[in-house]
Protein backbone atom coordinates (compact mmCIF):
# COMPACT_ATOMS: atom_id res chain seq x y z
CA UNK A 1 0.00 0.00 0.00
CA UNK A 2 1.48 3.57 -1.06
CA UNK A 3 0.93 6.57 0.96
CA UNK A 4 0.02 9.91 -0.94
CA UNK A 5 2.58 12.65 -0.11
CA UNK A 6 1.29 15.72 0.45
CA UNK A 7 2.56 18.07 -2.20
CA UNK A 8 4.84 20.00 -0.27
CA UNK A 9 6.57 23.31 -1.67
CA UNK A 10 8.69 24.91 0.20
CA UNK A 11 7.89 28.08 1.24
CA UNK A 12 8.56 31.26 -0.53
CA UNK A 13 10.99 33.46 1.03
CA UNK A 14 9.61 36.46 2.54
CA UNK A 15 9.86 39.61 0.16
CA UNK A 16 11.93 42.47 1.93
CA UNK A 17 10.28 45.75 3.46
CA UNK A 18 9.57 48.78 1.04
CA UNK A 19 12.36 51.31 1.86
CA UNK A 20 10.81 55.23 2.41
CA UNK A 21 13.19 55.73 -1.44
CA UNK A 22 10.96 52.86 -2.83
CA UNK A 23 7.91 53.52 -1.81
CA UNK A 24 8.17 57.17 -3.15
CA UNK A 25 9.45 56.58 -6.24
CA UNK A 26 6.69 53.82 -6.86
CA UNK A 27 3.89 56.76 -6.08
CA UNK A 28 6.03 58.87 -7.97
CA UNK A 29 5.84 56.87 -11.33
CA UNK A 30 2.22 55.31 -10.40
CA UNK A 31 0.83 58.94 -9.80
CA UNK A 32 2.80 60.60 -12.63
CA UNK A 33 0.85 57.73 -14.73
CA UNK A 34 -2.47 59.37 -14.07
CA UNK A 35 -1.48 62.24 -14.76
CA UNK A 36 -0.12 61.92 -17.94
CA UNK A 37 -2.61 59.57 -19.21
CA UNK A 38 -5.60 62.11 -18.18
CA UNK A 39 -3.87 65.05 -19.30
CA UNK A 40 -3.60 63.57 -22.88
CA UNK A 41 -6.67 62.40 -22.65
CA UNK A 42 -8.21 66.39 -22.19
CA UNK A 43 -5.66 67.38 -25.36
CA UNK A 44 -3.15 68.88 -23.03
CA UNK A 45 0.43 68.52 -21.76
CA UNK A 46 1.71 67.57 -18.60
CA UNK A 47 3.94 70.75 -18.28
CA UNK A 48 0.58 73.22 -18.88
CA UNK A 49 -1.40 71.35 -16.67
CA UNK A 50 0.78 72.04 -13.80
CA UNK A 51 1.51 75.34 -14.85
CA UNK A 52 -2.22 76.47 -14.56
CA UNK A 53 -2.38 74.32 -11.36
CA UNK A 54 0.45 76.69 -10.19
CA UNK A 55 -1.76 79.80 -11.31
CA UNK A 56 -4.23 78.68 -9.41
CA UNK A 57 -2.68 78.59 -6.36
CA UNK A 58 -1.17 82.01 -6.97
CA UNK A 59 -5.30 83.39 -7.02
CA UNK A 60 -5.73 82.85 -10.89
CA UNK A 61 -3.47 85.93 -11.63
CA UNK A 62 -0.05 87.19 -11.09
CA UNK A 63 2.77 89.45 -11.50
CA UNK A 64 4.90 87.82 -14.41
CA UNK A 65 8.04 87.44 -12.81
CA UNK A 66 6.53 85.91 -9.63
CA UNK A 67 4.77 83.25 -11.60
CA UNK A 68 7.86 82.69 -13.55
CA UNK A 69 9.82 82.18 -9.76
CA UNK A 70 7.38 79.75 -8.92
CA UNK A 71 7.50 77.23 -11.73
CA UNK A 72 10.87 77.35 -11.80
CA UNK A 73 10.75 76.46 -7.71
CA UNK A 74 7.94 74.10 -8.14
CA UNK A 75 8.43 72.57 -11.50
CA UNK A 76 12.31 72.56 -10.99
CA UNK A 77 12.82 74.03 -13.74
CA UNK A 78 15.48 77.08 -14.71
CA UNK A 79 14.31 80.80 -15.06
CA UNK A 80 14.54 80.55 -18.92
CA UNK A 81 12.68 77.22 -19.22
CA UNK A 82 9.84 78.78 -16.53
CA UNK A 83 9.70 82.01 -18.98
CA UNK A 84 9.26 79.82 -21.70
CA UNK A 85 6.57 77.83 -20.29
CA UNK A 86 4.46 80.92 -19.18
CA UNK A 87 4.94 82.41 -22.75
CA UNK A 88 3.88 78.72 -24.54
CA UNK A 89 0.70 79.07 -22.05
CA UNK A 90 -0.23 83.09 -23.40
CA UNK A 91 0.41 82.05 -26.85
CA UNK A 92 -1.91 78.95 -25.77
CA UNK A 93 -4.55 81.26 -25.09
CA UNK A 94 -4.89 79.48 -21.69
CA UNK A 95 -3.30 82.69 -19.92
CA UNK A 96 -2.97 86.49 -20.65
CA UNK A 97 -0.03 88.11 -19.91
CA UNK A 98 -0.50 91.93 -20.41
CA UNK A 99 1.91 94.63 -18.47
CA UNK A 100 3.74 92.39 -16.26
CA UNK A 101 1.17 90.48 -15.57
CA UNK A 102 -0.38 87.20 -16.19
CA UNK A 103 -4.14 85.68 -15.72
CA UNK A 104 -5.50 82.87 -16.82
CA UNK A 105 -8.26 82.59 -19.40
CA UNK A 106 -11.93 81.24 -19.46
CA UNK A 107 -9.95 78.41 -21.93
CA UNK A 108 -7.76 78.01 -19.23
CA UNK A 109 -9.25 77.42 -15.92
CA UNK A 110 -11.68 75.29 -18.16
CA UNK A 111 -8.88 72.53 -19.27
CA UNK A 112 -7.58 72.88 -15.72
CA UNK A 113 -10.95 71.71 -14.24
CA UNK A 114 -11.16 69.12 -17.19
CA UNK A 115 -7.92 67.26 -15.96
CA UNK A 116 -8.45 68.02 -12.40
CA UNK A 117 -11.97 65.71 -13.00
CA UNK A 118 -10.12 62.68 -14.96
CA UNK A 119 -7.68 62.82 -11.82
CA UNK A 120 -9.89 62.87 -9.22
CA UNK A 121 -12.19 60.24 -10.81
CA UNK A 122 -9.65 58.09 -9.86
CA UNK A 123 -7.81 59.48 -6.77
CA UNK A 124 -10.49 60.93 -4.87
CA UNK A 125 -12.07 57.75 -3.77
CA UNK A 126 -8.32 56.90 -2.41
CA UNK A 127 -7.76 59.64 -0.68
CA UNK A 128 -11.44 59.38 1.09
CA UNK A 129 -9.56 56.15 2.60
CA UNK A 130 -6.89 58.20 4.58
CA UNK A 131 -7.89 59.89 7.99
CA UNK A 132 -7.03 63.62 7.78
CA UNK A 133 -3.87 63.17 10.37
CA UNK A 134 -2.29 60.79 7.80
CA UNK A 135 -2.79 62.90 4.73
CA UNK A 136 -0.90 65.79 6.96
CA UNK A 137 2.06 63.77 7.60
CA UNK A 138 2.86 62.56 4.01
CA UNK A 139 2.16 65.89 2.78
CA UNK A 140 4.54 67.41 5.40
CA UNK A 141 6.97 64.27 5.24
CA UNK A 142 6.94 64.58 1.19
CA UNK A 143 7.54 68.53 1.70
CA UNK A 144 10.22 67.88 3.68
CA UNK A 145 11.91 65.49 1.38
CA UNK A 146 11.71 68.11 -1.64
CA UNK A 147 13.07 70.51 0.35
CA UNK A 148 16.16 68.69 1.98
CA UNK A 149 17.06 67.09 -1.83
CA UNK A 150 16.82 70.52 -3.10
CA UNK A 151 19.01 71.92 -0.35
CA UNK A 152 21.25 68.68 -0.82
CA UNK A 153 21.90 69.30 -4.65
CA UNK A 154 22.15 73.15 -4.39
CA UNK A 155 25.25 72.61 -1.69
CA UNK A 156 26.85 69.68 -3.61
CA UNK A 157 26.23 67.20 -1.01
CA UNK A 158 24.82 64.91 -2.83
CA UNK A 159 26.87 62.99 -5.29
CA UNK A 160 25.93 60.15 -7.57
CA UNK A 161 26.70 56.69 -6.25
CA UNK A 162 26.49 58.64 -2.45
CA UNK A 163 23.37 56.67 -0.67
CA UNK A 164 20.22 55.15 -2.20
Amino acid sequence: MTQTQPDSMPAAPAKPAMSAGQAVGQAQSVLSGVLVEKVAQAGATRENYLALQRLGVLGDAAATDDYVRDLADWLDLDLPSAGQLAGGLAAAGLVTADDGAVEITADGAQLRARVAGLISGITAPLYEQLSPSDVETTVRTLRGLSAGVRAAMASGRAQPGEGS
